[in-house]
């Protein structure tokens, strides 16, 4: 154990996190998500919802300053006629902690998977929402 690590981040997400350099992104999926398929790294969080892992690796990791949208999410497939209010919580937790505003990119599903493939870790919870996926990138530790 360690001070002022929240306790919902694992031995082994705290060392993705410390590996990750500027601009390398994780994603943070619901459970519906292909992630052990698709991840290069996986970190397991199954008893966890991504609200409670969001806010606390924004506690952490700074998002990066230097790209128009430094989050994504999957965008609702078009016909599908759901409204992901879990959104709103994302903002919420993103703004609260970031030191300006961040813009969000929206991702058609089949892009989504594939910048996923590409991100340096997929952290798999148990979120039942669906359209709950969120990639970070990661922005510059400054003192």
């Amino acid at each position: 154990m360690l001070n002022k690590i929240p306790k919902n981040i694992s031995p082994q997400l705290i060392k993705v996190l410390m590996e990750m350099g500027h601009g390398d992104e994780i994603v943070i999926s619901d459970g519906n998500y292909p992630a052990a398929s698709n991840a290069n790294l996986l970190v397991r969080c199954d008893g966890l919802n991504v609200p409670e892992l969001l806010d606390s690796i924004l506690e952490l990791m700074p998002l990066d300053a230097y790209v128009p949208e430094p989050v994504a999410l999957m965008s609702v497939v078009p016909g599908d006629d759901v409204v992901p209010v879990i959104w709103e919580e994302y903002k919420k937790i993103i703004n609260e902690k970031s030191t300006k505003e961040i813009s969000i990119e929206y991702m058609e599903r089949q892009a989504f998977y594939e910048r996923g493939k590409k991100a340096y870790a997929i952290v798999a919870t148990g979120e039942k929402a669906i359209y709950a996926n969120v990639i970070l990138k990661k922005g510059v530790v400054k003192e």
